[in-house]
This record gives structure tokens, sequence and C-alpha cells, in this order.
């Protein structure tokens, strides 16, 4: 009695078995009576129900063909095929575009986070760029690397630090006087208004000077605030140039190991074209520094004479001042310029006045036209359209400094791109197959219409890439 259930479950399955069995040969009958009737032959060659499995494999095979009264239904198309090929190309130009975006923004986040540090070590490299040909001259002379090193660098921070001592000197000196003058010019300026066309009455005045002291007086605090942060300011400003000056000094002594350095952390496939765009980069960077010190410097020493002449008060710490200031391209000679001319309005009146603005402009012309092409030269050329907006983003992002290495980093940007455009060029013709068979043909120079043939070695008249073209071919 206990082997009755189990025996029962056995024929329970042999009885299902045996039903789909008949089920699947009832469908294939069926079927080849529908191909039969519409006049095809049978999808299922002779035999094969002979040739069947016991577990009814071969069934599982065959799939039986849609009913004659079965709709028709087109295969949809690929969902990337659906969508313009402009709409394509621009998606993936967009995703990429956002890529880079997010890289720069992370970029300037950090930069702005040791913004001092990026400033002063880039203020280095300026001065580095301007020392570094003394350098090479006095060890062109034999005096050792270490010594040659010391020597420019203490005469470079002397020089700059008397020329500062000299300027505060100058303006401490000059500062009663110019107060004085100061205060005659401005009443010498309230007449001139009162007794010139523009109908300016003294009441009028007498507001101005009130709403100015009004002004002053409700912005203390502003101003004691702003004085502190001065103050905070000029701390940065002496930690930066300590920052610099160290750099400098190590730049000087030890740029090139620091450059093979940095040109280790380069992936080795691109390691070639950054070693060689490298080079033309600082060529670049000392030949703008060293043409802008001559610019300023011819700047500042012929609108100090036009300004000395003149009589203008604190005529050599204006000279300073513009020398200083031509390090900020366009921007830097307008304000100094400006400066000079206010300078001698409130000192001298309106016709010194302007006979400095006379002068500025004349020598700033004489500057953006024969200096400037013939120092700086076509290497470090950039367009004004990019010099006004890499000055103005450069302000935006860091205020001064930024505006001064704004136009060198934009001039040192284009010689690398231009030179890594030049060397990926070479390289992908270097390694492109060489042109064969009637490839070759194309890739042959061909006379122009009505020149005369080349003469091969052998004297005759035919041309060398239509005498080999059969061999090519």
């Amino acid at each position: 009695m206990s082997k009755l259930p189990g025996w029962l479950g056995q024929l329970g399955a042999e009885l299902t078995k045996l039903g789909d069995r008949l089920e699947e040969r009832r469908a294939e009958a069926a079927d080849e009576d529908d191909d039969t009737a519409r006049g095809k032959p049978s999808a299922k060659p002779a035999g094969s129900a002979s040739g069947e499995g016991d577990d009814g494999s071969g069934a599982a095979d065959h799939v039986p063909p849609p009913p004659a009264y079965a709709p028709s239904v087109a295969a949809r198309p690929d969902p990337v095929a659906a969508i313009p090929w402009g709409m394509r190309v621009a998606a993936e130009a967009g995703w990429r575009l956002l890529v880079l975006a997010g890289t720069l923004w992370v970029l300037m986040r950090v930069i702005s986070a040791v913004q001092l540090v990026v400033l002063a070590f880039v203020g280095a490299l300026l001065v580095t760029a301007m020392l570094q040909p003394t350098v090479a001259r006095l060890r062109r002379y034999g005096l050792p690397r270490g010594l040659a090193t010391a020597v420019t660098a203490i005469l470079g921070f002397v020089i700059m630090g008397l020329v500062g001592w000299f300027v505060v000197w100058q303006v401490m000196d000059n500062i009663d006087t110019l107060s004085d003058k100061v205060r005659t010019g401005i009443d010498d300026l309230k007449n001139w208004l009162l007794d010139s066309p523009f109908h300016v009455t003294d009441k009028q005045i007498n507001d101005i000077a009130k709403n100015l002291s009004d002004t002053v007086g409700t912005n203390t605090e502003a101003i004691t605030s702003a004085g502190l942060q001065g103050v905070t300011v000029m701390v940065e400003l002496l930690t930066g140039m300590l920052l610099a000056m160290f750099s400098t000094l190590f730049l000087l002594y030890d740029g090139k190991r620091i450059w093979h350095w940095v040109l280790k952390l380069v992936p080795a496939q691109a390691r070639p074209g950054v070693a060689g765009a490298g080079p033309r980069a600082w060529r670049t960077l000392t030949a703008y520094v060293r043409g802008t010190v001559i610019v300023a410097m011819i700047d500042a020493i012929f609108i100090g004479l036009g300004i000395f002449f003149l009589d203008v008060p604190m005529a050599v710490p204006l000279a300073v001042f513009i020398f200083l200031f031509a390090f900020i391209p366009l921007v830097g000679a307008v304000v100094s310029g400006a400066l000079a001319v206010v300078v001698a309005l409130v000192t001298q009146g309106v016709f010194t006045a302007l006979l400095v603005l006379a002068v500025v402009l004349a020598v700033q012309q004489i500057e953006g036209h024969i200096l400037q092409p013939f120092i700086l030269g076509r290497a470090v050329r950039v367009h004004p359209l990019a010099v006004v907006l890499s000055v103005a983003a450069g302000g935006m992002i860091a205020g001064i400094g930024g505006a001064v290495v704004a136009v060198p980093l934009v001039a040192v940007t284009n010689t690398v791109v231009g030179y890594l455009r030049t060397y990926g060029q070479e390289e992908s013709r270097r390694h492109s197959p060489p042109p064969h068979g009637s490839t070759s043909l194309d890739a042959a120079p061909t006379p122009a219409p009505g020149a005369p043939p080349e003469e091969t070695d052998d004297g005759s008249d035919e041309e060398p890439a239509a005498a080999e073209a059969p061999k090519q071919v």
C-alpha cells in the first residue's frame, strides 16, 4: 500500500506527457494543412516527426508562422537613428562642454582659495623671466650658478627697493606743497567755473562741497573699516612679496630641474609635445616681460620729462606710477595718464592739464604704433579685443594682480596652443601610411595648366610621377 501513491504519481506524469505530445502533433498537423491550402511548402521537412526525440525537443525548435488574417506590423527604427544628426552632434558637444565648464569652475574655486599663493608664484615667474637673462650672462662669464643667482637676485631686489623708497620719499617730501597747491588749484577751478559759460553759480558749488562733506561724515564707519581692510591688504601684500622673493630665488637657481620634475607628472604620450611647448612658452613670457619693461621705461621717461618741464609737482613719483601701471595693458596707460592730468589740473590749471594730456596721448600713440610692434614683435602679439577681455576678466577674478598677469597668460596660452596644434598635425602625418598606387599620384605635385613640364634626371621631358605611374599601379 505504501507504493501506491508513487505509482499513481508516475502514471499521472506519463499521461500529462502523452497529452502534451498529442497537442503538439495536432498543432503541427493544422499548420501543415494551412500551408498546403495556401500553396506553400511545408515548414517542417519530411520525416522530421519521426526524427524527434522522445522528450519533444524538436517541436520546441519550430516556430509556427502567423496566421493569414494577422495584420503586418512594421519594425520600429532604432531610437538613435530617429534623432537628427545635428541634434546628436550638439548633444555630444554639449556634455563635453559641461564637463569642461565644471573642470574650469573647480579650478577657479581652487585658485580663489589660494589666490595669494598663485599670484605670488605668477609674480615670481614674471620677475624670473626678467632676471634670468642676467643669470645666463653671468654664467657665461664664468660665475657659478649659485653666485650668479645671488648677485642677480640681490641687485634686482635692491633696485626695486630703492625705487619704492624713492617714490615714498618724494611723496612724503612734497605732500605739504602738494596740499597747498591742491587748495589753490581748487579755488582757481572754482573761479574758472564761475566765470565759464556753463552758468555755474556759487550756491551750486557750495552745495556740492556740502554734499561731499556730509557723505564723508555719514560714511565714517565705512571709511574706518576700509582703513582696517587696507591694513589687512598690506599684510597680505607683504606676505605675497616674501613668497614671490623666495620663489624667484629657487626658480633662478633650479628652474630647469623644476621643469623636468613637472614633465614627469605629464602622461608619457603627451610628454614630447609638452616638452617642446615649454621652452617656447618661456621664450614668449621672457620676450613679453622684457619688452613691457622697455616700453614702460620709455613711457615713464618721456611723460615724466614732459610733466617736469611743465612744472607739475611730484614729476618723479608720477613717472614711477606710469612705469608700474604700464604692466596693465591699455587700462594702466589710461589710469596713469588720467592721474597725471588730474594732478596738473588741480595744481597748475586747465591749460597745463591740457598740455599734459597732449604729452600723454602723443607718447601713448608712439608706444602703440611703433614701440610695441618693434620691441615685442609677432611672438607675443595679442589682438586688442583679447587684451581688453583678458584684463577685465583678470581684474574681476583677482583684482589688480589678475589684470597684470592676464595678458602674459593669454600670450603664453596662444603660443602653447599653436605649437601643440602644429605638433599634432606633424605627428599624424608622420604616423600615417605613405601614399601608394593611384593615391601617390594624387599626393604628387601637379604643374599648373600651361606650365612647361619638369625635366627628369635623364634629360627627358616626361614628368617623374607620370613616368613611374605604370610601375606603381
